[in-house]
């Protein structure tokens, strides 16, 4: 997800993508820890991802 996508959207709509994303954030742990994780780089750009939404809504007046 880019940051000129992120600054297409509503604050609402970034509020349920972050939503979203932590959930799905929280499914992926489990599985990495379970041992099921196919590819661990989703990892880490779901939690960038998640960074950007934040930093988007912080710059938000």
């Amino acid at each position: 997800m880019k940051a000129a996508e992120i600054r297409e959207m509503s604050r609402e709509e970034m509020l349920g993508r972050i939503t979203e994303l932590k959930q799905e954030l929280f499914n992926l742990r489990f599985a990495h820890s379970v041992g099921q994780l196919e590819n661990p780089q989703k990892l880490k750009q779901t939690r960038r991802d998640v960074a950007r939404l934040k930093t988007v809504i912080r710059q938000m007046p």
